[in-house]
């Protein structure tokens, strides 16, 4: 087949913008399923911890009722239970309170979560829940003030205070002759819960 000039020229031209718009597509094509990839595996971790934040924040509704916390203390009621009761279930704690008032406290450690207790003649007046230090996210990590707000709805008291330099707000929900207080450091990092008689 014998091609004038322009014909060549026409063919080559074409060609060269295929390959180009060709490498051009590839690339995109390479690059758009890793981003999106990527951005899906971020955000199934993070359905995934929310999910988990959401179990555990649940988790502490029923029991409440009880004078109770979910997990290796449960069974423990507020106003009921001896300090040897807690010694019995969970051992001794990794740092006594140093006086009546003070707690004792349990440190998180491989994955199980953190305590703390404080007696009035000898039966447990407050439960502290520090959660897990390891995928603190899937734990109380994950819980914000937005999901307890939109799960258990408005608290039924809301104050704000300094602990130290650091500003804290607390979220009281009454459950029966109980409360349960949920103590945020900010809107997205939840400290601790705490759950004391009325």
């Amino acid at each position: 087949m014998n091609l004038n000039q322009p014909a060549k020229k026409a063919i080559v031209t074409l060609t060269m913008a295929g390959v180009v718009g060709l490498s051009a597509f590839g690339a995109n094509h390479a690059v758009l399923p890793l981003q999106q990839a990527e951005a899906a595996t971020a955000a199934s971790a993070e359905d995934y911890a929310a999910e988990h934040a959401l179990k555990t924040l649940n988790s502490f509704y029923k029991p409440a009722l009880k004078g109770q916390f979910p997990g290796a203390v449960s069974g423990l009621t507020i106003g009921k239970s001896t300090k040897q009761d807690v010694y019995k279930a969970i051992g001794e704690p990794s740092v006594p309170g140093k006086d009546s008032d003070a707690f004792d406290v349990y440190g998180a450690n491989m994955g199980n979560p953190g305590y703390a207790f404080s007696y009035k003649l000898n039966k447990i007046r407050e439960m502290r829940y520090f959660g897990t230090n390891v995928e603190r996210q899937t734990n109380i990590g994950g819980i914000t003030m937005k999901m307890l707000k939109k799960n258990w709805f408005a608290p039924d008291a809301t104050t704000t205070f300094k602990n130290g330099k650091t500003k804290q707000t607390k979220l009281t929900y009454h459950r029966g002759e109980y409360k349960l207080e949920f103590i945020f450091n900010s809107s997205t990092d939840l400290d601790h819960i705490n759950l004391l008689k009325k």
